[in-house]
């Protein structure tokens, strides 16, 4: 299967399809996400239903795009994978990623995941640079990112308040070369 850049030898990206609703319903309304989100307020399932039915909208138009993680054997999703804050006119985009049960994490998925998204970027959408914003305490997130030859090009201070305290939030850059 060469060429396609969203196949990997053990994962997948695909686009949402309708049968996601629970899905994104569970991570949209996971308290424990809203502090990486800025959300402060659950989402509804006619929302997010509204959301899935307008998700075949394309990045030039919409900004983002937000794809399935998938494992290549079972076709189980593992997580989610944002481009989000598209530039056309700057050619960049913010990139986010989520595996969403712990014990999936650290066994390459999420580097492989990474590493499709950037191989589509860069070929498909013809960015010339991604970032990422990580919390310092994000270790597991830094380890990956920086694996994928992001660098460190800033650090934004007290930036994201969590349980009435403030973080630290790294800027992570990838350019392409």
């Amino acid at each position: 299967m060469a060429g396609l850049t969203l196949k990997g030898s053990v994962v997948y990206l695909r686009a949402l399809e309708p049968e996601d609703l629970d899905l994104i319903f569970k991570i949209e309304n996971d308290e424990n996400m809203w502090e990486l989100t800025s959300t402060i307020t659950p989402f509804s399932r006619f929302l997010l239903k509204q959301y899935l039915k307008n998700s075949h909208r394309d990045i030039f138009e919409v900004k983002q795009l937000r794809l399935v993680i998938c494992k290549n054997e079972t076709d189980e999703p593992l997580g989610l994978i944002d481009l989000f804050e598209y530039e056309p006119k700057h050619h960049r985009a913010g990139l986010g990623i989520l595996i969403f049960e712990d014990k999936e994490r650290r066994k390459g998925f999420g580097a492989e995941a990474l590493q499709l998204i950037i191989q589509y970027s860069f070929k498909r959408l013809e960015l010339h640079q991604l970032y990422a914003n990580i919390l310092e305490t994000n270790t597991g997130s830094i380890s990956l990112f920086k694996n994928q030859g992001f660098e460190e090009v800033g650090l934004k201070k007290d930036w994201i308040r969590i349980a009435g305290n403030f973080e630290n939030e790294y800027l992570y850059q990838l350019i392409k070369e």
